[in-house]
């Protein structure tokens, strides 16, 4: 997988709009007031630590869905458009072994992918607006809290850390589905077309009323819950639930993806 240009590609265009929006907000000194823009955007200019937040949310949305959905999408379409995969299973590799290591480097992709947001946009964030107002008596300086309340860089670290995790498993639960769609069709962008049309759908019906009763088991209703992290006390029970949604997808897609695959004919 770090083979292939487009994942370095997909990787350095993710790392690009944050730093694109840093270089903006630094320069003009234009951030949106609080509660408008995107979350923490408003803080950013005061506190370059708190930046990797804002960068996260700014590619949650859009950017780091389409990218997983190119990466999981090529994955078994991939190597059956190349005609490599026939050859793979000649191999005594058995086919739930295959898909597994398909899932893993998909698993490797998104936490790479956020792993690099986050860093990236962390020094660039350090580097544009500083360590805040109070670095000079030690300790870094204070970040605020979506509550009011200042954290120390340490609880930052923390809570940063777990919002990695997390993301992670929203994007692998994304994956799970790219994989699925990509034992469908020999056509690695048909697949990653079919996973774009499950993010559009899940985020079109989260607003409606007459969805309601299921807008709780949208995978994306729950991508904005590491939010609940940067605040003080933590809300635990919106990431625990959000958490447990993913890894129903991860379960459900990943199982119907092994059932398709065990009796697809690839020898044709």
């Amino acid at each position: 997988m770090v083979r292939k240009r487009r994942v370095w590609l997909c990787w350095i265009l993710l790392c690009a709009l944050p730093t694109l929006v840093a270089v903006l907000l630094a320069t003009t000194r234009l951030a949106p007031p609080p509660g408008r823009g995107g979350a923490f955007l408003s803080a950013v200019v005061s506190n370059g630590q708190i930046f990797p937040a804002a960068a996260l949310a700014l590619v949650i949305p859009i950017f780091l869905p389409i990218t997983v959905a190119i990466v999981a999408g090529d994955t078994v379409a991939g190597e059956a458009a190349a005609g490599t995969l026939r050859y793979l299973l000649v191999r005594p590799v058995g086919r739930l072994r295959l898909l597994v290591a398909k899932l893993v480097s998909v698993a490797a992709f998104v936490l790479l992918a956020v792993v690099f947001v986050t860093v990236v946009s962390y020094v660039v964030g350090v580097l544009a607006f500083g360590f805040g107002p109070d670095a000079s008596l030690g300790g870094g300086g204070t970040i605020p809290s979506l509550s009011g309340v200042s954290l120390t860089p340490a609880d930052v670290v923390f809570r940063t850390a777990v919002t990695v995790g997390y993301l992670g498993l929203c994007m692998l639960a994304l994956g799970a589905v790219g994989i699925f769609f990509s034992t469908l069709t020999d056509s690695p962008l048909a697949a990653t077309l079919g996973v774009l049309a499950f993010v559009v759908a899940s985020a079109a019906l989260q607003p409606l009323d007459a969805a309601a009763a299921i807008e709780q088991y949208l995978p994306t209703a729950h991508w904005l819950d590491w939010i609940d992290l940067f605040r003080d006390p933590i809300l635990w029970t919106n990431v625990r639930g959000g958490a447990l949604v993913q890894l129903g997808y991860v379960a459900v897609f990943f199982g119907a993806a092994w059932a398709n695959f065990a009796t697809k004919d690839v020898t044709t």
